[in-house]
C-alpha cells in the first residue's frame, strides 16, 4: 500500500502531445504494456539517463538518436522486459522498433526514442511490440496520460501522475507528467522512468540545463534499496503551444517556470518512494549545517541506505543508535561532539550523545507515524540537503523474490 500517495483529481492534457496505450502481451496478457507518445513539430525535448555501465539497449539507442540533432517526434515505451544485458541483438531489437514506428508515423527512425523497463538479461519479445504499434497509434489521444501512467508500471501498486496549471501574468501554462518505479532505486538515477510534458516553449540549450538541474534535486535525491538500474530515463517535452516562450535564465519568467517544473519532478520522484516495494513509511533525511553539499549528501545517503535503520523504522523500534552508526561510517570527517539529531521535532541526540530529554516512549510514538523526518545538524558549515527514503519490510523481500514469476 502506497504511503499517502495522492493522484490528482483532474489530469490536464498537453496540447501538442498525443498518447496511445495498448496491450501487447509482453510479459502478461491483458495488461497495458505498450505506450506511444506522438509529439507535434516544434516540440523541444531533453533527457537524462542512467550512469550504470550496463545501460540497456534502449538507453543506448535513445542517447544516439538525441545526438543526431533531429527533433524527436515520438517515444515508445514497453514494460515487462528491460532489454538490458542483451548485447547486439538487444540493440538491433530496439532499433527495429524505432524503424517500424518511424515508418508508421512517417518520420525518421532517429526521431523516435525507445524506453523499456522490466526484467534484465531476458531477450525482448520484439515482434509482440512491432505487431502492436499500429494498435497503439490508433488509440492516440491527448487525454491518455492516466492510461500511460498505468502502461509503464512494473511492481508499482498505483499510477504516479502529476498535473497542474500555472499562471504567468494573464497567461496559463500546463505541466503534466508520469513516473514509474518501486524498487532498485538509487542515484544515478534509479529504476525509474519519468516523462514530463508542458505546453511551454523552452529553447533547446536551456532545456538541456534545466533537466539536469531538476533531476539533481528530485530523481537523484531518492533511495529505496541502494541499487541502481540499467534503464533509468527522465524526459521533459516542451511543445510551445501556450505561446509562452522561455529562451534564457535572464527571462523574467524563468524562475517561475523552473519552480513549476521542479515541483512536478519532485512530486513524481517522491511518489516513487511512497510506492516503494513493501514500504509502510515515508522518511525524509534532512542534513543541515554541513561543510559542503557532498558532506551533507554522504551522511544523508549513509543513513537512508542503512538496512538496520530502515528495518528499525519498519518495526517502530527506537533503536536510534543505528542512525549514529550510519553517520559514523559515512566516510566524512565531521566533529561528532557537535551533532544534533531530531525525529520530527523530538531531539534525540545532542552534542554527539543521547539527549537528556529523550525518552524511548516518545521516540516510538514518532516512529509509528507514516511520515517521519530525520533531521541531522552537523554544526560544521552552511550547506543543507534532503534525501527521501522509506522503511524496509518483509514484503520487499517477498516482492523481489517472486519478481520473475
Amino acid at each position: 500500500m502506497a504511503v499517502n500517495l495522492k493522484i490528482p483529481k483532474k489530469v490536464f492534457a498537453i496540447e501538442g502531445i498525443g498518447i496511445g496505450v495498448t496491450e501487447a502481451g509482453i510479459k502478461k496478457e491483458n495488461r497495458k504494456d505498450l505506450t506511444i507518445f506522438k509529439l507535434d513539430e516544434g516540440t523541444t525535448l531533453s533527457g537524462v539517463f542512467t550512469k550504470n555501465l550496463f545501460c540497456a539497449a534502449p538507453v543506448q539507442i535513445a542517447k544516439k538518436h538525441l545526438l543526431s540533432g533531429k527533433p524527436v517526434r515520438s517515444l515508445v515505451i514497453n514494460t515487462g522486459n528491460a532489454n538490458a544485458g542483451t548485447g547486439q541483438k538487444g540493440l538491433k531489437d530496439a532499433q527495429k522498433i524505432c524503424n517500424c514506428l518511424g515508418s508508421l508515423l512517417k518520420i525518421e527512425d532517429c526521431q523516435v526514442l525507445p524506453f523499456s523497463t522490466g526484467v534484465v538479461l531476458e531477450p525482448l519479445p520484439v515482434e509482440k511490440i512491432v505487431n502492436n504499434l499500429d494498435k497503439a497509434i490508433l488509440k492516440i489521444d491527448k487525454n491518455n496520460w492516466m492510461d500511460a501512467a498505468y502502461g509503464i508500471m512494473t511492481t508499482d501498486t498505483t499510477p504516479k501522475i502529476f498535473s497542474e496549471q500555472f499562471i504567468i501574468g494573464e497567461r496559463t501554462f500546463t505541466i503534466t507528467g508520469i513516473s514509474k518505479g518501486a524498487g532498485m532505486i538509487h542515484p544515478n538515477m534509479a529504476t525509474m522512468l519519468g516523462f514530463i510534458g508542458t505546453d511551454l516553449g523552452i529553447k533547446q540549450q536551456l532545456l538541456d540545463k534545466i533537466i539536469k538541474d531538476i533531476a539533481d534535486q528530485s530523481f537523484n535525491r531518492i533511495t529505496i534499496d541502494g541499487d541502481t538500474s540499467t534503464n533509468d530515463s527522465f524526459i521533459i517535452m516542451a511543445t510551445g503551444k501556450s505561446n509562452i516562450q522561455i529562451n534564457s535564465e535572464n527571462d523574467s519568467n524563468y524562475n517561475t517556470v523552473l519552480d513549476a517544473l521542479s515541483k512536478a519532478a519532485s512530486d513524481l520522484s517522491q511518489k516513487i518512494v511512497r510506492d516503494a516495494e513493501g514500504a509502510t513509511k515515508f522518511i525524509t533525511l534532512q542534513v543541515e549545517q554541513a561543510a559542503s553539499k557532498e558532506e551533507a549528501l554522504s551522511i544523508a545517503y549513509s543513513v537512508a541506505k542503512s538496512p538496520l535503520v530502515k528495518t528499525a523504522f519498519y518495526a517502530s523500534d527506537p533503536n536510534i543508535g543505528r542512525i549514529l552508526v550510519a553517520i559514523g561510517y559515512s566516510n566524512t570527517n565531521i566533529p561528532i561532539n557537535k551533532i544534533k539529531i531530531w525525529l520530527n521535532d523530538l531531539l534525540i541526540v545532542e552534542n554527539g550523545e543521547l539527549s537528556e530529554s529523550y525518552t524511548e516512549e516518545s521516540g516510538k510514538k514518532i516512529m509509528e507515524q507514516q511520515e517521519i523526518t530525520i533531521k541531522i545538524s552537523l554544526n560544521n558549515g552552511y550547506f543543507s540537503e534532503k534525501v527521501y527514503t522509506c522503511d524496509l519490510s518483509h514484503d520487499y523481500i517477498t516482492i523481489n523474490a517472486d519478481y520473475r514469476s
